[in-house]
This record gives C-alpha cells, structure tokens and sequence, in this order.
C-alpha cells in the first residue's frame, strides 16, 4: 500500500492564543480554523525550547537540544557561521522518509544550519538564508543561489509549495513537503499588505493582556522596550502576519484538494516555539527576558492534522505532548521505521490523535530546555531549574494558570518538597537522554544566539552575550556568584 503524503506546515513564534480555533475571537484565521474543523487539534502541544533552532531541530530529530547541539537561535554573522551544518551525522525522520521513498521538499525557513544546500534527505530545497528578516527582499536560496526576493515572503513560500505539489500531480512517489514560514516572526511595522493591516485598524485587541513591564526583570526586555514604543501598530502587524499566512494555507489547502490528494495526504499544521504579546508584560519567547523564560505561552504552541477517515474531525485532545514525540508519531503514522540506534525521549501519540485510548492515567511529564535553564511540567504543576544558582520557579497551574505566584519564594515547606521531587525527575530524565558532550546546563547560553557546534564539539566560544543582558544588573549578580571578588 502506497504510504501517504504528508504538507507539514511550521510557523514561526506562534503562540497557542493567537488563532480563532483556540479561543481567540479577534484574530481572522479561518482556513486554519476549518483545518481544526477538519482534524483534530492537540490543546496540550509543547515545544522542546522556547527558541526557533533548536525548537525546530528537536522536531526534526526526536532528540533534545542537550543531545543534538543546537540551543539558540543560530547566527550568521561570517560565512564561516553560515556554513556550519548542525544536524551532520544526525538522523531525522525526512532521512527516514526518504529512505522509505519518499520525494521532500522544503520551502521557505530552515534555521538549522548551512541554509544553502539540501541537507537531511531533502531533494527539493527553496530556504530563507537566516531565521527571520524583512518580509519584503528577503534573502533566499534557490537552487543554491542566494538572492533577495521582492516579494512578500509569505506569498513566494507559498507559491514554491503550490508549484511542488503541482510537479507531484500524478506520480507514484510518495511526498513530504515541509512549508516553513517566516511569519508571524518580527518584524511587523511597515512589512505587511495592507489589505491585512486594515483587518485590524478598529481591532480593540482585548485577546492580548496590555500589562506593565516584566515585574522581576524590566531591565532585560530588549524586544519589549522597542514595541512599546508603538505596542497597536506591532499589534496590527503581528495580526495581520498571522491573517496573510492563514490565507495562503488556505491557498495550499485549496490545491491539495484540486490536484485529487486530500483523500492521501496528511497535513499538519504547528509553531516552533511559543510567543507573547504583552503577556507577562513582555514582548517574545524564551529569550524576551532574562533569566530567560519558560513560560507557557513561550513553550506552549497550536499542534492541528488532518486524515480524512483516520483522523477525526472537530475533535479536541487534552493529552500533554511534546515537540519530541513529534518523530516516533509521524513515523508510526506512515508506518516508516527509523534505521538508527538513537535512544529517543519520545513516544507515539496517535492513538491520541486517531481518537483511540491513549494511555494518560499516569502521569505525564513534559520536559523543555533552554541552555542552562529547564523546566518539568506536569499536568497541574510547573518547576524551572535554573542552573547553577537560581532562581528557581514552582507554579500550581491548577490554582495559578497566569504564573504569576512562585512558590518556592514563600518558604513553604510543601513546595519545597515538591520542588526537591520534580527536580530528581528532571535530573534523572536529562542524564538519560542528554550527550554531555552538548549539555546545555554547562553552557552559557543567554538567548543571544548561537555560533559554533556546542562544548566538546566545537571550538568553545559557542554562545554569545549582547549588551543588553552583559549590562543588566541580574547578569552582574549572576557573574559575582561564578567569580571571586577582586
């Protein structure tokens, strides 16, 4: 039997909040919110990072940033930056695809490294050069040739889709097409059409908290303290991104349907990474503050398929997953094994996602990490270990869904417990799957980016620190308890 093909549709710091089908009466998504009409949508999907590299990397891979290497975003700043493949030697479920037969295809964001050249069982590869950037000329390789592309990006990623599924019209092969999109990353003023900016001119925006500054870390918000200064037009612009890529899914949905493939083709539709707009007080992900965040709207992000027959339609699963449990789903669903020796954290969910029992009774833990600050979470109950000194956080999800209250800062005797319980878990989880030559708690990731392999395996002067987080006094104070006074 032929295996089916599959449109794996990623946006780019999405958060869960932002589209019609997940509560949010003001944002205009409707193609993806008949995909959720269509599918089943998973409410409880976690990204491995609150970053995009190695959000998407764990993707790819099934394994953690602590094991495949990549733990910010990645930077291009030399050619010898932007030559570095990060995922060499490593095994992905499009390499399992392709081994199986399968015909991919990327267009649109990469981010994992060496954006020039097919890479990972790719045949087809039309890949933004960095991670975001203007939506209008932004540079893009084709055929391996970098050039700066007019047009609204959101368009021409849609357009090279469309025109692959076209040349796919009638054959045989089975295919993956990954359709990365840039949108709705920054930036959001003055970058987007203004038949979808007018969308939203009266837009009160009341799906979004309009809250003062970060409350424990102000200082650090480099992201917040640009949007301030005009907080509705980015507002306008970050909506709009949205709407213009809600519209050219439905271009995509459209010519599925068209060429006589919705019936054999899987489409799936998630974020990289979460997003805030104002909540919490800040704009960004992971790395909007610092100490950097693991907040759920950084970490928690929309998760959508579509099977007609298989998966059912209009359905809502609860089930925590995870961005690792990604690859074992994809391929258990397609029925394609993966040929390596990896000791993946993952699991299947698709009886979740097939509407089948899945076994949720006991307690399931969702683990995610940014360099040297983790989080276990799990389903009414949130710690984050920042190593090596602090600070802690312990959240009562149940009681306290915003996160506002920590309860290791009361002294409580309970939470402390409980805070000493989950960590040994968390501790004893990492030591499984994590390579301790990529261990992200041993490295100085600040959220400023990436630009070498990590640790042992690259040069020892990965990560960088901007002067926005080297000259916050948290920073300093972090700095005092490594060195000794002068």
């Amino acid at each position: 039997m032929k295996h089916p093909n599959i449109v794996f549709i990623l946006s780019d710091d999405q958060g869960y909040w932002s589209l019609g089908c997940t509560g949010n009466s003001e944002i205009i998504t409707p193609n993806i919110d008949r995909l959720a009409d269509e599918g089943t949508l998973m409410s409880n999907f976690f990204c491995a990072s609150p970053v995009c590299s190695p959000a998407r990397a764990s993707l790819l891979t099934g394994t953690i940033p602590s094991a495949h290497g990549v733990h910010d975003w990645l930077r291009d700043d030399t050619p010898q930056q932007a030559a570095i493949e990060y995922l060499a030697g490593q095994y992905s479920y499009t390499r399992a695809l392709s081994e199986a037969g399968y015909d991919c295809a990327l267009s649109g964001k990469w981010h994992m490294g060496a954006s020039d050249h097919p890479q990972q069982g790719f045949s087809h590869w039309f890949c933004h050069k960095r991670g975001g950037g203007p939506y209008y000329n932004a540079p893009m390789y084709r055929d391996g040739v970098l050039y700066e592309e007019p047009r609204y990006i959101t368009d021409v990623i849609t357009d090279d889709a469309i025109s692959y599924l076209d040349s796919r019209a009638g054959k045989e092969e089975p295919f993956f097409l990954y359709v990365g999109y840039t949108a709705p990353h920054s930036p959001w003023l003055d970058n987007h059409p203004k038949e979808y900016t007018d969308l939203y001119e009266n837009c009160p925006f009341d799906s979004v908290p309009h809250l003062a500054d970060h409350p424990r870390h102000p200082d650090a918000i480099y992201l917040t303290d640009k949007v301030s200064q005009d907080e509705r037009g980015n507002l306008i612009g970050y909506y709009a991104a949205v709407t213009a890529m809600d519209t050219n899914i439905g271009r995509i949905l459209r010519r599925i349907d068209e060429l006589g493939l919705r019936e054999d083709t899987l489409v799936i539709f998630t974020a990289d990474n979460g997003f805030s707009c104002g909540h919490h007080g800040f704009w960004g992900k992971g790395n909007a503050t610092f100490p950097i965040n693991l907040y759920e709207e950084s970490v928690k992000v929309p998760f959508i398929a579509r099977f007609p027959g298989r998966i059912p339609a209009g359905a809502v699963c609860d089930a925590l997953v995870s961005a690792y449990d990604f690859m074992p789903t994809l391929l258990d669903f397609v029925g394609v094994p993966a040929r390596d020796e990896a000791s993946r954290p993952g699991r299947s969910f698709l009886p979740a996602l097939t509407g089948c029992p899945f076994d949720d009774d006991a307690e399931v833990v969702v683990m995610d990490e940014y360099g040297p600050n983790r989080m276990i979470r799990t389903r009414d109950t949130k710690l984050i270990v920042r190593y090596p000194y602090g600070p802690d956080e312990l959240y009562d999800l149940a009681a306290d869904p915003g996160e506002t209250m920590n309860l290791l800062v009361s002294g409580d005797a309970a939470a402390r417990e409980r805070a000493r319980e989950l960590r040994r878990r968390l501790e004893v989880w990492f030591a499984r799957y994590a390579d301790p030559a990529a261990d992200g708690s041993r490295l100085p990731v600040t959220g400023s980016g990436q630009r070498d392999l990590p640790g042992t395996r690259g040069g020892g002067d990965a990560f960088t620190c901007d002067d926005y987080i080297r000259n916050h006094p948290n920073f300093a104070a972090f700095r005092a308890k490594q060195l000794p006074a002068d």
